[in-house]
């Protein structure tokens, strides 16, 4: 199907034709709601009357639009036309990895950039699932900026959430129409097991990387044979040229980098694509520190040796050696070893952390019971604090000249890491606070006396810098907010869903244009600018619930600074270098009462376990655990209040017990049945929405679900398990999945709370009694009261029965740990609908100050 140009296609107007491959035909074209330029790929008319292509075609557009990576190219909008399917996604500048090695093999040091790049889009495509099976230099586009970006996922395969820890399928697997037996892919970048047509996993897409960083920084192909057997055979069975003798500027470590993803048994290679960009980022972070790459020695051309040159042979080769160990000892100096200085040592959390000016003293928040905290101060060389008697405060900066912008009285949002409170100023030296602005999640300095604040106004997020001048707004959350010393830009972690701590590393100028400088998060805890205001320090981790701190520059290009055991948090950095930052133990506890029991019971699986639903009777709770540090994001376990050993069903966010109980709803990108009992996991959904929060509807038959769809905002969806198309039933910016006890409406969370129906026939009806920041546990089994769970005095939860038709509410109960030390925040609970039964999560932060001297 040839377009000509101005022809429509959908909402787009084509503008010209881009290529074509042996995937579709690629088409410039004007999205005019938002007047940019996007790129539109169709099937060619030729094939769009194969189910297969077109099959694979539809599966690209499914796989990629679930990934939202700076690596990884945006899908915007799928669409069908005359019976032509169509993906829209951005519209890249530049040229593909292939036409740049057109010229030769590239430099190593960008090399290395790209490549690290590479494997991070893969290994964000891996934690959904998602195999790519074709990388090659044709598959990765490099913009005119300098970022690579990964295409072309119509090979993808996606895995069924039951993967084994290393990775390898252990279940069933939703194919791309090719099975054991079928050759799939490009020959020459295919791993062993590929070119066999055996089952294959994410170490095959990393043999896969291995062959592109090779041609990258050899110039040349790693198996390559006359025909298309000799190069299978070459993959099998041979080795390719070491890359010292290609590029006698290769590092050894890159070398071994290589080698180790071109083993042929998958075992052998690296596990994950952490596990690579782990080794790249250690020798981006060598050669940056030490301005270049490690020199490689080559052996000189061997000569005819002669009896009498043996001996001075040996003599100069002694010589050469220790020649060569003192220029090393010289030129390759060991890098100096951080030093930590321990501030403090009481039972405590430390939520916030600046330096005075002199950088002698640290001011600190701290609470030493649970819930509030309350103001300190500490030399850097004494290890007793002194209070400030300011309670119910947390520091948040300090001027140049030492005077003090406090939060106070913070109040949570309901959602678990939301707070917000009265910014004021205080002086150093004691005197009382002087309220500044209400409502403020965060706070910085910067120069001129200029005050840049999180502001949540008619709830929605403002950035402002300074206070009133509004640089950025968001429908989801902003925190960490730090000013740039030169004062021309604020950076902050943007997180886009209220209640996830999840998002990126972003900068804004003082003219609103704001740019992501960082991957995704699933958490970001701190963030400071260093001294030269090239680079924004984070704590954060992809993966996980284990901080690391890492550095972005304005460029994107992130680097690691340390990896110790615990989670870290950075507070500050000093001007001459010395980094603020806490560390010590954190976890997601879990608790609750069942049938039978008249104490609670600890239900913690490993170290942060979320709660999500209870059975009916009481007897079941459905559990995440987020801190194994395997699997795809999460763990789904199932633990019964009579047993000591927790289930273990499979990986992916758990959502509910149908109500049979003999399936769970759970998601990993897309939603899926997972059983209780023998079977495997279902599929249920196959689109491009982001599903936050899922329950079965009664009789089992259905689900309500919280989506984003691309384009849109949140608002909920109801679904057959049986297939089909997700319906929307509410308008935007709505949150719920709660259905009434006769499945008729579903609970919906706005500015206010209403019951939409089911059907999607009618208009809302608004619910008296139930508050925005309410969590919605359940509905009594009469239909005639909601159970909701409200945090109460920071420490516990209260579970509120409220009345439907009157809206008045009743503590049923309240719960919480009997030792308030270091209790930290209460997301939400799980209730039986008779009220009796429940159990709930809290988090638990002990940690200590450090200052840190050596961080670079």
């Amino acid at each position: 199907m040839a377009l000509a140009v101005g022809a429509k296609l959908g909402a787009y107007e084509i503008v010209g034709l881009l290529g074509a491959g042996g995937m579709g035909e690629v088409y410039r074209a004007r999205d005019p709601r938002l007047g940019r330029d996007v790129a539109v790929k169709i099937l060619p008319a030729s094939f769009s009357e194969n189910p297969e292509r077109e099959r694979r075609f539809e599966q690209e557009a499914r796989a990629t639009a679930t990934l939202n990576h700076p690596n990884i190219l945006a899908v915007y909008d799928v669409g069908r036309q005359d019976g032509c399917p169509y993906i829209v996604s951005e519209l890249l500048e530049g040229e593909s990895l292939r036409d740049k090695l057109r010229a030769g093999k590239l430099p190593v040091r960008r090399a290395i950039d790209y490549a690290l790049q590479i494997i991070r889009g893969l290994a964000a495509a891996h934690e959904h699932g998602i195999l790519h099976r074709d990388l090659k230099p044709d598959n990765i586009f490099i913009t005119k900026d300098g970022r690579a970006k990964i295409l072309d996922f119509g090979l993808a395969k996606l895995v069924l959430p039951d993967m084994d820890v290393t990775g390898g399928v252990t279940a069933a697997t939703r194919d791309s129409g090719t099975g054991a037996g079928m050759l799939l892919g490009t020959v020459g970048y295919m791993s062993p097991e590929q070119v066999r047509g055996g089952a294959i996993d994410a170490r095959s897409d990393l043999f896969s990387f291995g062959v592109v960083l090779y041609e990258m920084v050899s110039g040349q192909r790693a198996f390559k044979g006359a025909t298309t057997a000799d190069t299978i055979s070459a993959i099998l069975t041979q080795e390719p040229p070491e890359l010292v003798t290609v590029n006698k500027d290769v590092p050894p470590l890159l070398d071994r980098i290589v080698r180790h993803c071109l083993e042929k048994e998958p075992a052998a290679r690296f596990q994950s694509a952490s596990d690579v960009g782990f080794d790249l980022e250690s020798l981006s972070t060598l050669s940056s520190s030490s301005g270049q790459l490690p020199a490689v020695a080559t052996e000189a051309a061997e000569k005819p040796r002669k009896r009498w040159l043996v001996p001075a042979l040996l003599i100069a080769a002694a010589a050469m050696l220790v020649a060569g160990m003192l220029i090393g000892h010289i030129a390759v100096r060991r890098p100096a070893i951080p030093e930590y200085s321990q501030l403090t040592f009481a039972r405590e959390t430390i939520n916030t952390a600046r330096f005075v000016p002199n950088q002698q003293m640290v001011v600190y928040g701290s609470a030493r019971k649970g819930g509030r905290s309350e103001l300190f101060s500490v030399a850097t060389g004494s290890p007793t604090p002194t209070r400030l008697g300011q309670k119910n405060t947390d520091i948040v900066s300090i001027s140049p000249n030492g005077e003090l912008l406090l939060i106070q009285e913070a109040r949570s949002l309901g959602n678990g890491y939301e707070a917000v409170g009265v910014l004021s100023r205080a002086p150093l030296s004691g005197a009382g606070p002087r309220p500044v602005e209400n409502d403020v999640q965060d706070a910085d300095w910067g120069p001129n006396d200029q005050i840049a604040t999180t502001h949540y106004v008619d709830g929605r997020y403002r950035l402002e810098y300074p206070i009133g001048h509004v640089l950025y707004e968001t429908s989801g959350w902003v925190s960490n907010v730090r000013v740039s010393p030169k004062g021309d830009l604020v950076a902050f972690a943007d997180h886009p869903d209220p209640g996830d701590n999840a998002g990126t590393i972003a900068v804004v100028d003082s003219a609103g244009r704001k740019r992501n400088l960082s991957t995704p998060q699933k958490l970001i805890s701190g963030l400071a600018w260093d001294p030269s205001g090239d680079e924004v320090w984070f704590s954060g981790t992809e993966t996980g619930v284990r901080r690391r701190v890492d550095a972005v520059d304005l460029s994107g290009r992130t680097r690691a600074i340390t990896r110790i055991p615990g989670s870290p948090t950075l507070f500050d950095i000093a001007r001459d270098g010395r980094v603020l930052l806490s560390n010590g133990t954190s976890r997601a506890i879990a608790a609750g009462l069942g049938p039978g029991q008249s104490q609670e019971r600890d239900l913690t699986v490993v170290d942060w376990t979320l709660v999500n639903a209870i059975s009916p009777d009481g007897r079941t709770v459905l559990l995440e655990e987020e801190g194994t540090g395997s699997g795809p994001k999460y763990d789904i376990y199932v633990r019964s209040f009579d047993s000591d050993a927790p289930v273990h069903l499979g990986d992916g966010a758990a959502s509910d017990f149908s109500p049979d109980m003999k399936w769970v709803l759970a998601s990993a990108g897309q939603l899926f049945l997972v059983p209780l009992g023998p079977g495997e996991p279902r599929q249920i959904t196959h689109d491009s929405i982001d599903h936050v929060d899922a329950r079965f509807l009664p009789g089992g038959k259905a689900v309500a679900f919280t989506g984003i769809e691309p384009g849109h905002k949140a608002r909920i969806y109801t679904q057959s398990i049986e297939g089909g198309s997700a319906r929307a039933i509410s308008e935007e910016n709505v949150q719920g999945a709660v259905p009434t006890a006769d499945g008729k409406f579903v609970f919906g969370f706005s500015d206010v709370v209403a019951l939409y129906p089911v059907d999607g026939q009618g208009p809302r009806r608004i619910v008296p009694g139930i508050h925005t920041d309410d969590n919605l546990a359940c509905v009594t089994r009469d239909g005639r009261s909601a159970l909701v769970t409200v945090a109460f005095n920071y420490l516990s939860l209260q579970i509120v029965q409220v009345d439907l038709a009157s809206g008045r509410r009743q503590v049923l109960k309240t719960v919480g740990p009997p030792d308030p030390t270091g209790v930290a925040v209460f997301p939400q609970a799980v209730v039986t609908p008779d009220g009796k039964y429940y159990a709930y999560e809290y988090g638990w932060i002990l940690n200590e100050l450090y200052t840190v001297t050596g961080l670079k």
